[in-house]
C-alpha cells in the first residue's frame, strides 16, 4: 500500500463509512418509497388498472420537479427541511434527507419504464384468470418486471454514489469530499488519483453484481 494511504488510512476508512451510510439510506428510500410511487406511476397511467388522471399527474409532477432540480441546488433548498427532519443541517444523518429524496424520485422513474415494457398480453391473462389486482402486481408485474427492477437500482446506486460526492456542502462527508479536501484542496493530486481508483472499483463491483442478477433473473 502507498505511504499516503497508510497516512491517510483511518480518515479514507472513515469516509467510506460515511458514503456508506448515505448509500444505504438513499437505496432504502428508493426501494420503500420509489418503488410504490414508480408502481403507482404505472397503474394510474391511461388504460392501466386503476386509471386516475389527478394522481397520475400530481405524482408525475412531483417526480419530475425532483429530478429537474440541479442535485447541489436541491441540497440548498432542502436545507430549512432538513433542519426540521433531523435537527441540524450539516453531518452526514443531515446529507442522508436530500440523497433519499433524489434517490426515491430517481428510481421511481426507472420502476414506471420497466412495468411498461411488460407485454400487455400478461396483464391481460392475470385478470381473465381472476386475479386481484394485489395478485397482479406482486405476482404479474413485479415478477415479469424485475431484471428491469434490479437494472434500475444498479444504475441508481452508481448515481447516488455521484450525488453523495456533492454532500461535502454540507458537511456530510463522504470519500468523494476526502477527495476534494485532502486531493485538490491541498494539491495531493496522488491522494486524490488513489481516492478516484477506489470509487471506480465500488462502482463496478456494483455494477457486476447488479447485471449478474439482474441476468439471472431475467426470464427471456
Amino acid at each position: 500500500m502507498p505511504d499516503i494511504l497508510v497516512q491517510y488510512e483511518q480518515e479514507i476508512i472513515r469516509s467510506i463509512m460515511q458514503t456508506g451510510i448515505m448509500l444505504g439510506i438513499s437505496v432504502l428510500s428508493a426501494v420503500i418509497i420509489g418503488l410504490p410511487v414508480g408502481t403507482f406511476l404505472y397503474l394510474t397511467s391511461k388504460g392501466k388498472l386503476l386509471e386516475n388522471k389527478v394522481v397520475y399527474n400530481v405524482l408525475n409532477l412531483l417526480v419530475n420537479i425532483i429530478r429537474s432540480f440541479p442535485f447541489l441546488l436541491l441540497v440548498i433548498f432542502l436545507i430549512p427541511f432538513t433542519r426540521i427532519v433531523v435537527g441540524t443541517a450539516i453531518g452526514t444523518a443531515a446529507a442522508c434527507v436530500p440523497l433519499a429524496i433524489i434517490a426515491f424520485a430517481h428510481y421511481a422513474r426507472f420502476v414506471e419504464q420497466s412495468l411498461l415494457e411488460v407485454p400487455k398480453g400478461v396483464i391481460e391473462a392475470a385478470i381473465s384468470m381472476g386475479a386481484s389486482t394485489k395478485d397482479i402486481i406482486f405476482k404479474f408485474l413485479f415478477v415479469e418486471a424485475r431484471s428491469g427492477l434490479i437494472l434500475g437500482l444498479t444504475t441508481s446506486i452508481v448515481s447516488f454514489i455521484s450525488y453523495s460526492t456533492i454532500m461535502g456542502v454540507v458537511g456530510g462527508g463522504g470519500i468523494g469530499d476526502f477527495a476534494v479536501r485532502y486531493g485538490y484542496q491541498q494539491f495531493m493530486v496522488d491522494l486524490m488519483l488513489y481516492v478516484i481508483i477506489i470509487m471506480i472499483i465500488l462502482v463496478q463491483i456494483i455494477q457486476i453484481i447488479g447485471t449478474t442478477v439482474a441476468r439471472k433473473l431475467d426470464k427471456r
